[in-house]
């Protein structure tokens, strides 16, 4: 790494804090060794598991000591009054202060979003914000957002969502050039509800600075037909929660296949090693780390259940978006799309 980065990490969120926190932290040392980490929750609990740790207790960190948590439960309108003194506040408030680069954290979601957008405020252009995560497909690795922030969308947040897909997809999956589509109900273009359609023509007219596809279906999205999948919360939130039930339906299914026979039994010793390659493939492990795009600020999301590799994947996520200049990259894509908005309007006033 050529520059420092710092990390906010809220130390007392999810399912298996501290620990799970900890682990994952000596895990991505190895990967990042110049990265600076700053825990936020109880000294008295986080010091003895980072002396234990291989790496990390010798590594650039400091505890930022608080004895008030979130819990998994609480309503992000009582945190957002009541939780200024708590691990994952105080962490955001680190980033929010410029002291920290980026903010981790493996709890409640609601409220990591509403102190987040609290403290950080939109990026500049950006009206809400997104979550956006990244999963397996038959041809790589895709990315989709929004997966649950916003229930409904107009067709300049559907815009915005695609800017900040594209950059985040550059960044995080490293692909030169991304390809985008809007999800619908079908590929024709006229199909669909009135922003949809608003939204890809906006879309179309930016091709020269993106590769928009137009729209794409459903089956679209695990068949990886483009890198960037854009959609509004309600739709997206589904199709991930979909995605991930089928998923381990399919894993039960092959477990109880493999069970019901000597012969199949058998059958598993051979297949073992081809098993393992597709238990690794979708590990969620793997694809841990959801963003909230269109804060002024970097703010990952790790899944409360999740365990060190998983919340190491996390805090990957966020070193590489504040490594690769994230936050500025969308700015000046925005920036582009305002130019070409205030250009058709002058030429809309010329013409009238």
């Amino acid at each position: 790494m050529t520059s420092q980065i710092t990390l906010a990490l809220d130390a007392m969120g999810g399912d298996r804090a501290p620990g799970l926190v900890i682990d994952g932290a000596d895990i991505a040392i190895e990967r990042f060794p110049g990265m600076r980490l700053v825990l936020v929750g109880d000294e008295a609990r986080l010091r003895p598991l980072i002396e234990n740790t291989k790496r990390l207790k010798s590594a650039n960190h400091e505890i930022l000591h608080t004895d008030e948590q979130v819990g998994a439960t609480d309503k992000p309108s009582v945190v957002l009054r009541s939780g200024r003194k708590s691990s994952m506040r105080l962490a955001i408030d680190l980033v929010a202060e410029g002291t920290a680069d980026g903010v981790v954290s493996a709890g409640n979601t609601g409220a990591l979003m509403a102190m987040s957008k609290f403290a950080l405020r939109m990026c500049p252009g950006i009206d809400r914000p997104a979550i956006a995560s990244f999963f397996p497909t038959m041809r790589g690795e895709s990315c989709m957002l929004d997966l649950g922030a916003n229930i409904e969308c107009d067709a300049n947040n559907l815009v915005q969502f695609a800017i900040m897909g594209e950059m985040f997809a550059r960044l995080v999956l490293g692909l030169a050039r991304p390809s985008i589509g809007l999800l619908n109900v079908g590929s024709e273009e006229q199909k669909g509800h009135d922003e949809l359609r608003e939204a890809a023509a906006i879309l179309r007219r930016l091709e020269a600075s993106m590769d928009f596809r137009g729209f794409v279906e459903g089956n679209d999205i695990t068949a990886g037909t483009v890198d960037v999948i854009v959609t509004d919360g309600f739709s997206g939130n589904i199709a991930l929660k979909a995605a991930e039930g089928t998923s381990r339906m399919f894993s039960h299914f092959l477990r109880e296949s493999f069970k019901s026979t000597l012969f199949t039994r058998l059958g598993y010793l051979l297949c073992r090693p081809a098993i393992g390659q597709l238990r690794e493939r979708l590990d969620p492990r793997r694809y841990n780390g959801a963003v909230f795009l269109g804060l002024n600020g970097i703010a990952v999301k790790s899944h409360g259940g999740t365990d060190a590799l998983g919340f190491a994947n996390a805090i990957g996520v966020a070193a590489d978006m504040s490594r690769y200049g994230f936050l500025d990259k969308v700015k000046e894509e925005l920036a582009v799309l305002h130019t070409l908005g205030d250009g058709e309007n002058d030429h809309q006033a010329a013409v009238s």
